[in-house]
Parts: structure tokens; C-alpha cells; sequence
């Protein structure tokens, strides 16, 4: 019914990017994991990946699993979540690939999975630094041993995130480390080590210099393959398409005002003290679209001489002085988003989600 705030998604740029990445990961033996999460786990985002080579389909919210079921994806699918307890009964019955750091979690998914007669293959997550989600190297002898008294559950290897909680970087000394942690697991568990997840899109620059190392052989990507871009290594893909994903929002004011607010100032509506060049009148504009919406500071606005101003709840001001371009009530702006602009703006229940 309301056609603004808009995100475009393009499936054929995703598709063509996920082909690109799948086949730089194929020269070196590592499989790659589609992770739709970025796009609320868009079932057309999730064929493309699939169309471009992508192993299966990985997500952290069930819902947005069950959404894709539901739409006809075939995955596999992988739950990128360490899973909460009430999750598990979905989890036992519809999820392919899960990761896990609790053994009460490993003891909970056997038994459910024994009662819906499946099994369930998991990935234990370790901590190599960046302090999220994993168990410590010296926890894997215990792990194991709780995995091998599994009878639904199967250890199919180890894994970790980098970059995500506290900035730490994929590097050759921790994926390594954390290949051997993956051997004393699968030994303590007495299996084989089938996999070895090495992370996300900040890993491929392991890839391209050649530098990942022998044993890790699978990747879960998603901002590489729906921006063309790695936030954490502060860098552009060359390789890879930018403009899968698009926001679009309309004009509602345009006026010229001072650079610098008039009165006493304090915090704004998010508790926040501004600060303001005083650069004299100029022409700005204001869209409909604010924090309810996206997240402002992950947004770049496509048409040169632009530059974002501020943002409350509904409203995006822009500065336009420079564009050259004359504005009216009904134009539309266009913006293109880093990856937590483009998760907010696809969570918000008030963005129409566009896919062409």
C-alpha cells in the first residue's frame, strides 16, 4: 500500500556475486554457505545464492528459515545462531546444520532428535579471541566426550566467528589453531573432522593471497556476496558487483535553513549532544525515512554533492547545497547501504522490500 521507504534488491547481482565467490572458493577445496540473514532471509535472495553455487542456505533466526521453507527454498539449512532451548523442537525437525557451544544444548537436540526420529548434524563453535559465541580450545576433550554419547546427534566439525563482537580479524595463526582444536575434538568424539567453518566474508582475503590455511574448508557469507564489500576489513571486493541493494525514500521538505541550531542545545531523541559547523544557510531536504526505519549512519546517498545531516525517528535530513539540483515535495532520494543499514532497513516493518 505505501511505496516509501523502499529497499530494492537486485537477484541477479547476488546471483552473479555468489558464482564469483563460490568459484574462488572452490579452487582452494572450501565450500560456501549463503547467509541471508542480511535480507531477512528473502527467499528470492536465497535462490539466487543457491543459483550461484552456494552449498546451502544459512540464517540465524528459524523464523526466517521457516519463511524460506515455507516459499519453496530447498536448502540445506544452516542455523547460524547458537539455538535457545525452546528453539530446539523446530530445530530437530528442520534445520540441517547447527551450531552449538553448550553440551546441555548438544544433550537437549539428541533427545528431541531421537523423539522426531532424525538426526542432527552439528558444528561446535570456538572461540579463537573475538568473544562471542564458542567454547575454549582446552573445553574440546570434554566436548567430544559429550558428542560421542550422541545417538541422533552427529559432529560434522568446528567453527568460529571473527570480527563480530569485538573486531578480531581471521588470520592464518587462528585459523590454524583452530583446525587443531577441530582434530582433539573429533578425536575426543572419535570421528572424523568432516568440516572446518573459517568464518565469513572477512576471510576471503585469506583466499585471494592464498593464505587460508590446509584443513579449513568451509565459508558462511553474506555481506560479499549482497554488498560486494567487507566492513570489518574496511574494504571494497574488486571483484564483486555494489549494487544488488538499493534504499529509496521520498522528499517531504525542502528549504534552506543555518547549519547551526538556534537556542540551547541538549540531547536529542536517542539521548545523544549534536554538534554543528556553523556553515551559513544552505539547502536541505528532508526525507520520510528515519531510525525506525534504517540506520542512518550506514548510508551513503547516491547522488553526488549530497551528505546526510542527521536523522530522528521518521526524518532523514540531507544536505543538498552542493548537488546543484533544484528539490520538490514527492522526489525521490536513493541511497546505498553498508550491511547494518541494509539488516535494519530490512527488519523494519516499514520498508518495502522490492525484489527485481
Amino acid at each position: 500500500m505505501f511505496e516509501y521507504p523502499k529497499l530494492l534488491v537486485d537477484t541477479g547481482v547476488i546471483r552473479s556475486n555468489a558464482m564469483k565467490v563460490t568459484g574462488l572458493c572452490a579452487q582452494k577445496g572450501v565450500s560456501l554457505w549463503g547467509v541471508t540473514k542480511g535480507l531477512s532471509g528473502c527467499p528470492e535472495v536465497a535462490k539466487a545464492m543457491l543459483e550461484g553455487g552456494c552449498k546451502g542456505i544459512a540464517d540465524s533466526r528459524c523464523a526466517n528459515i521457516l519463511r524460506m521453507k515455507k516459499a519453496g527454498v530447498k536448502g540445506p539449512f544452516m542455523l547460524l545462531r547458537i539455538p535457545m532451548l525452546s528453539e530446539l523442537p523446530f530445530v530437530a525437525e528442520n534445520i540441517d546444520v547447527v551450531l552449538v557451544s553448550m553440551t546441555e544444548t548438544v544433550e537437549a537436540l539428541d533427545a528431541l532428535s531421537q523423539n522426531a526420529g532424525k538426526r542432527s548434524q552439528v558444528i561446535v563453535m570456538v572461540d579463537m579471541g573475538d568473544l562471542r559465541e564458542g567454547i575454549w580450545p582446552d573445553e574440546a576433550e570434554h566436548m567430544g566426550e559429550c558428542l560421542k554419547k550422541c545417538e541422533a546427534v552427529d559432529f560434522l566439525g568446528v567453527g568460529s566467528n571473527f570480527g563480530c563482537l569485538s573486531g578480531v580479524l581471521p588470520t592464518e595463526k587462528n585459523l590454524s589453531a583452530l583446525v587443531d582444536v577441530g582434530k582433539k575434538l573429533a578425536d575426543a568424539a572419535g570421528t572424523d573432522l568432516a568440516v572446518v567453518s573459517g568464518g565469513a566474508t572477512s576471510s576471503l582475503y585469506l583466499l585471494e593471497e592464498g593464505r587460508m590455511p590446509v584443513g579449513v574448508n568451509q565459508l558462511r557469507v553474506g555481506e560479499a556476496i549482497l554488498l560486494g564489500t567487507d566492513v570489518t576489513g574496511k574494504r571494497e571486493i574488486p571483484y564483486l558487483d555494489k549494487n544488488a541493494v538499493e534504499i529509496r525514500a521520498e522528499v517531504v521538505e525542502y528549504r534552506r535553513k543555518p547549519t547551526k541550531p538556534i537556542g540551547e542545545i541538549g540531547a536529542d531523541a536517542f539521548g545523544k549532544v549534536p554538534v554543528f559547523e556553523d556553515r551559513g544557510e544552505r539547502l536541505r531536504v528532508i526525507v520520510a525515512m528515519g531510525r525506525q526505519d534504517v540506520m542512518p549512519e550506514g548510508l551513503r546517498p547516491l547522488l553526488e554533492g549530497a551528505s546526510i545531516i542527521g536523522a530522528s525517528s521518521d526524518h532523514l535530513t540531507i544536505d543538498v547545497e552542493d548537488t546543484g539540483k533544484s528539490f520538490r515535495p514527492g522526489d525521490i532520494l536513493a541511497f546505498a547501504p553498508d550491511y547494518g543499514a541494509m539488516l535494519a532497513a530490512a527488519t523494519s516493518g516499514y520498508v518495502n522490500v522490492r525484489i527485481l
